[in-house]
């Protein structure tokens, strides 16, 4: 009997990670061969060469190890840091990226798959040179940890294929009903977004929350909700596997406020700057498109990686 394509996995807390609240994981998709997605333990990743210049930077503790040390949160939701079709390969878009940084230094990448939790603290002893999890940039996390931003953090609204409905703006979302996790940075964002309509004299949404990831999927096809706001990633994939849905729109992971995923490390240790110009190699010669492509994340691509850029705001 054949797997599934989109493993039906246990709660996961990478989906929203960059939210920094937990969702449970996405639902079972469609048979392999729809959607042309690799999740097979034999990922064939894009690779890159060396670049000395950039690993020389590369502090001398780390690169007398001859490996890169990268923490990841594997049990995650498709596409981000999440299990292979043989339940133990690590694979996505966040290993790809570390993979294609690693090369980059000359290092050998070893991916160490851990809790959430864990991978912070694992970071700050220096366990773990770096994570790679979905992380955003915060103001607060920059009180431990130093970053190099690589992808944008942003939500998606996604509807039924056949709705003509595109979400630019609060007014886009007057009188719909919109399922949302609760307690999540989507849905404060529509939270605010539904107090301007309100004072606007437009119709209030209608919130509607479910468990798991697998309800609201099931409530946008059966109509009961008329689109569904969660991190744009876990949107993108199950889009491409279902093939029932479509994005319409995209905002911000930190709403009028840019936010960016970013590879982190513990603050001064001296990997940032290399972690920052191995981004910015793969970047200049497309490796870093090839990734983003072969996982539907194009759109979150950065035109530049950036240390320590400004983050969400304190709580």
């Amino acid at each position: 009997m054949k797997k599934l394509l989109y493993p039906i996995l246990l709660l996961s807390t990478v989906a929203l990670a960059a939210c920094g609240t937990t969702e449970a994981a996405a639902p079972a998709a469609p048979q392999p061969g729809t959607s042309g997605i690799n999740i097979t333990a034999q990922q064939n990743r894009v690779r890159a060469q060396k670049v000395d210049a950039v690993a020389n930077l590369v502090p001398k503790a780390v690169r007398d190890t001859g490996k890169l040390t990268v923490g990841t949160t594997g049990n995650g939701t498709p596409p981000l840091s999440f299990r292979a079709d043989d339940d133990k390969t690590v694979i996505g878009v966040e290993t790809d990226i570390a993979q294609l940084v690693a090369d980059v230094l000359g290092l050998e990448l070893d991916l160490q798959a851990t809790s959430w939790e864990n991978l912070f603290l694992s970071v700050e002893t220096g366990q773990y040179a770096a994570g790679f999890s979905n992380i955003t940039v915060t103001e607060e996390r920059k009180d431990k940890y130093d970053f190099a931003t690589y992808r944008k953090d942003t939500i998606a609204f996604e509807v039924k294929k056949n709705r003509d409905v595109t979400v630019k703006e609060p007014k886009d979302i007057a009188g719909l009903k919109v399922g949302v996790g609760s307690g999540t940075n989507q849905e404060q964002i529509l939270v605010r977004w539904d107090e301007q309509n309100k004072a606007a004299g437009l119709k209030p949404v209608e919130f509607q929350y479910f468990q798991n990831t697998t309800d609201y999927y099931l409530a946008l096809q059966s109509g009961r909700i008329d689109a569904y706001a969660g991190p744009n990633p876990t949107a993108a994939y199950h889009v491409a596997v279902d093939g029932q849905t479509k994005i319409v729109g995209t905002v911000s992971g930190g709403g009028q406020i840019p936010a960016d995923i970013a590879a982190m490390t513990k603050k001064g240790n001296g990997l940032a700057e290399p972690l920052r110009q191995a981004v910015q190699s793969v970047l200049a010669n497309g490796q870093y498109a090839e990734v983003l492509k072969r996982w539907h994340l194009g759109n979150e691509a950065v035109e530049a990686s950036r240390i320590n850029p400004p983050g969400l705001p304190r709580k």
